[in-house]
């Protein structure tokens, strides 16, 4: 009997208890890199809030302006974690939102947009006008059947028309 509950025990341990460790694994590196990921864009964006972004076409209070500076985009991939994408995973059976994607999406925007006010900047501009955000599909996401990759990610595409203030 004892040589049948070690046995049990080992299996497990294989079956149960290494896929939990891996997923405890995965949540935790996640955890820490997003945690981290946040701290990062929030004090980019206070360094970069001078800047000043808008949807229309020419920037407001930029009258008597030069013309614009140049066109300036960014772009951000943000990979999903292990967990997450299992979670994910799970989610697609009863449907949804999955709020750890809503969140991973509004993460890759603001790298983007941060990405963009970087470019004004070392340009020499200080606003950014006709802002377009787009995103993209480049890790076969769209794709389906029984060869499809499950590889989670956001993608965001931003462009816009940097400004210069005009000089006072």
């Amino acid at each position: 009997m004892d040589g049948e509950n070690a046995s049990l025990a080992v299996t497990l341990a294989l079956y149960v208890g290494l896929p939990a460790v891996v997923l405890f694994v995965g949540w935790l590196v996640g955890h820490l890199s997003e945690t981290k990921h946040e701290r990062s864009l929030a004090a980019r964006e206070e360094a970069l809030k001078d800047i000043e972004t808008t949807d229309l076409r020419n920037p407001p209070g930029f009258a008597g302006a030069e013309g614009p500076c140049s066109l300036v985009s960014g772009e951000a991939v943000v990979a999903s974690d292990t967990f997450k994408t299992w979670v994910f995973g799970l989610k697609n059976i009863v449907g949804g939102e999955s709020k750890t994607f809503t969140r991973l999406f509004d993460r890759a925007r603001r790298e983007a947009l941060l990405r963009m006010k970087e470019r004004a900047r070392e340009l020499g501009c200080d606003a950014v006008c006709n802002v377009r955000f787009d995103s993209a599909d480049i890790g076969g996401n769209a794709t389906s059947g029984a060869k499809k990759k499950n590889s989670n990610m956001a993608v965001a595409l931003v462009s816009g028309t940097a400004w210069r203030r005009p000089a006072a």
